[in-house]
């Protein structure tokens, strides 16, 4: 995925928001979780020098997530904290963003007990440029339908209430 964690994470936030009435700072920590893991980007560009590919770091490891929300949703509930929808969601967005690098990229999902990466497709190097590659397969489909979803329900909310109803 390219361009559709952050616009994933506020969809997220937004329909867990509506459903349960939260506060508003879930759709925020949605959107947190869903870029977050890709926080290794700045280890990966700094100091490993790309040698190895960003979603062999413990950030991309779907368990690291599961571990990290199971300890951090128990502390929660143990101290009452009024923030447990936050942090659930925030897990929830950083595991979105696992499933959808999944589709097209590699994804360690019992790391780190197998190494073994899972993809739903594997995407081609069939351009001198990786960015090309992404832009230019089917599965880039996929991001623009998710930031179109994002934009539609931005332009339905944008409406008078009244000119949303006369559609249905």
């Amino acid at each position: 995925m390219l361009i559709a964690h952050l616009p994933s994470g506020y969809i997220l936030g937004r329909l867990a928001r509506r459903r349960r009435r939260e506060a508003s700072d879930v759709v925020a920590a949605a959107m947190l979780g869903s870029v977050i893991p890709d926080i290794d980007m700045l280890y990966f560009y700094l100091i490993d020098g790309g040698r190895t590919h960003h979603h062999a770091y413990i950030t991309h490891w779907p368990l690291f997530w599961a571990t990290i929300g199971t300890v951090g949703v128990s502390v929660g509930r143990l101290l009452g904290s009024r923030r447990l929808p936050s942090i659930a969601i925030f897990l929830a967005g950083a595991m979105v963003h696992m499933a959808l690098d999944t589709v097209a990229s590699p994804i360690m999902w019992l790391a780190p007990f197998s190494h073994r990466p899972f993809e739903l497709v594997a995407v081609p190097a069939s351009h001198g440029n990786w960015v090309l590659n992404f832009v230019l397969h089917w599965t880039f489909a996929l991001e623009l339908v998710i930031c179109a979803c994002l934009g539609l329900g931005w332009l339905r909310s944008a409406l008078p209430a009244d000119a949303s109803q006369k559609g249905s």
